[in-house]
C-alpha cells in the first residue's frame, strides 16, 4: 500500500493558484503565499508525483479557431458491460473532449466540439454509430456556454 500523502492549506493554496493561472510562475506563488519560491518548486513536485497536479493546461478559444459546434451526446448502451469496449473505441475520436460514465437514462454522456454541423454529422455516422456496444444516442447542440471553471478549492483555515 502507498504512503499517505498529508496535504495541508499551502498546498491547498498552491492548487488553486495553479487552477486560477497555469502560466504563473513559482516565484509569484511564492510571493502571493509568503514562502520562497524554492518551497512552492518542492510542493508542485510532490504534488505532481502524488498525480494530484496533472500537468499545466491553457485553454484555447475553439470559436476563433474555427470551432463553432459544441454539443452533448447521451450514449444508450446494448449492455452496460460493454462499457469499457466502448470507452476505449469513443476515446479513438478526438473531436470527443470530455466522457463520463453516468447514471440515469444514458450510460455515457460525452462532449464534442466540431468546426461545424457537417463535422457533427460525420462524425455522429460515420464514426460514432459503427461501435459496437452503441444502442443509439441523443445530440444535445449547445446554443452558448455560459459558464466554464474549475470547482473552488476548500481551504481551511
Amino acid at each position: 500500500m502507498g504512503a499517505v500523502l498529508n496535504i495541508d492549506k499551502l498546498d491547498l493554496q498552491i492548487i488553486q493558484q495553479l487552477m486560477n493561472d497555469a502560466g504563473i510562475s513559482y516565484a509569484e506563488i511564492g510571493k502571493q503565499l509568503f514562502v520562497s519560491a524554492g518551497t512552492i518548486h518542492v510542493r508542485i513536485k510532490k504534488l505532481q508525483e502524488a498525480g494530484i497536479i496533472k500537468g499545466l493546461k491553457y485553454e484555447a478559444d475553439m470559436k476563433k479557431l474555427g470551432y463553432d459546434v459544441i454539443a452533448f451526446i447521451g450514449i444508450y448502451l446494448e449492455k452496460s458491460s460493454l462499457y469499457d469496449a466502448v470507452a476505449k473505441d469513443l476515446k479513438k475520436i478526438p473531436e470527443i473532449v470530455r466522457m463520463n460514465y453516468t447514471t440515469g437514462n444514458y450510460s455515457i454522456f460525452a462532449e464534442i466540439i466540431c468546426k461545424d454541423i457537417g463535422q457533427l454529422r460525420a462524425i455522429l455516422h460515420d464514426e460514432l454509430q459503427k461501435i459496437k456496444g452503441i444502442e443509439r444516442t441523443e445530440t444535445f447542440i449547445s446554443l452558448e456556454e455560459s459558464l466554464n471553471r474549475n470547482v473552488k478549492v476548500i481551504i481551511p483555515s
